[in-house]
């Protein structure tokens, strides 16, 4: 799901996502309401009822403070994921750093590259699979890196490259996945982790920028959990501004497996 999903559509979509179903042995589909759309709850309430996915992910406008508590009264169970917090940027208004002759950007090509990148950066990430015990971790992480080995053979990766020591290959520092049309969207960027905290995630974002103005769009989006205040931190020091958030709710048809107590009753004397 894009930005332009969430603002450029005009009504409620439900479509099936055969890619995380094949990931997670489950059917799942996916159900968005666009911000302005003017979309009721009663929409919402039809196209669940009317899915026979195991698993539906809806996304909907924060503002919507009291659909969560209806959802828990629909013939599935409720399972909140997340919240998804949008920043958007000006292109040519970053406050971009100065550059390094230890830095370099590239486009990123070499799959056990993308994959080693993305384990790196997002193994430990909290997103919106894990909120639901049904679906598998290592899927979910699985899932992150075939999203961006599709966005690298698409040219639609950049890489940050540090060099090493006098002597020592140049490593490998982050990447970003960029999906591109008449605006930027980043969908996947890190720096990975023995390398954070040192700067290099502004460098990664002024690329960004820098490629979004040389193919002449005004604009760079970019999306992360709510919990994930750290890279928004980042974000608004870069010149981002946060423009939307949305709602993640699970709707499973399945009951969720009883969690066991770990340490057994003890026994009378």
């Amino acid at each position: 799901m894009g930005f332009d999903d969430v603002t450029g559509a005009r009504a409620v979509r439900a479509v099936e996502s055969p890619l995380e179903s094949a990931r997670f042995g489950r059917t799942v589909e996916r159900l968005t309401v666009p911000a302005d759309s003017g979309a009721s709850f009663s929409e919402v309430r039809e196209a669940i009822l009317d899915s026979a996915a195991d698993v539906v992910v809806l996304r909907y406008p924060a503002e919507h403070v009291g659909w969560f508590a209806r959802l828990t009264c629909l013939a599935r169970t409720a399972v909140f994921a997340d919240s998804l917090v949008y920043w958007r940027l000006h292109a040519g208004k970053g406050h971009a750093p100065e550059p390094s002759a230890d830095l370099r950007v590239t486009g990123l090509a070499a799959p056990t590259t993308v994959r080693k990148l993305v384990s790196s950066v997002f193994g430990a990430y909290g997103n919106h699979y894990l909120a639901n015990p049904l679906l598998d971790p290592d899927a979910a992480l699985a899932g992150y890196r075939e999203w961006a080995l599709r966005s690298a053979a698409e040219d639609g990766c950049l890489a940050l490259e540090c060099r090493g020591v006098a002597g020592e290959e140049p490593q490998m520092a982050g990447l970003a996945t960029l999906e591109e049309g008449t605006r930027t969207e980043i969908l996947l960027a890190g720096v990975i982790s023995e390398l954070q905290g040192r700067g290099l995630y502004a460098h990664l974002l002024k690329a960004v920028e820098d490629r979004t103005l040389a193919r002449g769009a005004a604009e760079v989006v970019i999306s992360t959990q709510g919990h994930n205040t750290r890279v928004q931190r980042a974000w608004a020091r870069y010149g981002f501004e946060p423009v939307l958030t949305l709602l993640t709710v699970h709707l499973v048809r399945s009951p969720l497996p009883r969690e066991r107590d770990p340490s057994p009753p003890a026994r009378e004397r």
